[in-house]
């Protein structure tokens, strides 16, 4: 009787390694359509979705500095000011120089009211390669001025 228990036993557990195993699929998606996806979601005002996207973004390319610029700006709008500022923080390691990350890091400490020295730094070298951001980073230039009581520098 042993032996056909043992046998059956023995039987029993081979016929389970035909089981189906439980498995994640690929995602279908790249990190650039994951962050357009949340960008979708951010205008439509459903937040909590587009972090998860940008987040999702950031699994399958931990360099793609438009979601951790995404989740910055969500970071600022939620008032979680350091958080912010390390999301703002990695994209300025990730591309030095960014100016929209350089200005919102600004931005930040203006909000905080502290290391406004550092603040006007960083937007004066937001200005370098400022495009369409110009008149954004001198607002901001402008606010840590009247911070400070300094002149903010001429808009040329």
């Amino acid at each position: 009787m042993r032996r056909f228990a043992a046998a059956a036993l023995a039987l029993a557990l081979t016929s389970c390694a035909g089981l189906p195993r439980v498995f994640r699929a690929a995602d279908p998606l790249t990190a650039q359509e994951h962050a357009r996806l949340g960008a979708a979601y951010d205008s439509q005002g459903l937040t909590a979705a587009a972090e998860r996207q940008y987040l999702r973004a950031l699994v399958l390319d931990p360099r793609h500095t438009g979601a951790w610029m995404a989740l910055g700006n969500a970071a600022y709008a939620a008032g979680k000011y350091g958080r912010a500022a390390r999301r703002y923080r990695r994209v300025l390691n990730l591309e030095p120089g960014h100016p929209g990350a350089a200005n919102n890091l600004a931005m930040v400490y203006l909000a905080q009211n502290r290391r406004l020295s550092q603040a006007r730094v960083l937007a004066e070298s937001a200005l370098a390669n400022a495009g369409t951001l110009r008149p954004h980073i001198l607002d901001t230039l402008e606010q840590i001025a009247k911070r400070q009581a300094r002149p903010a520098p001429p808009a040329d």
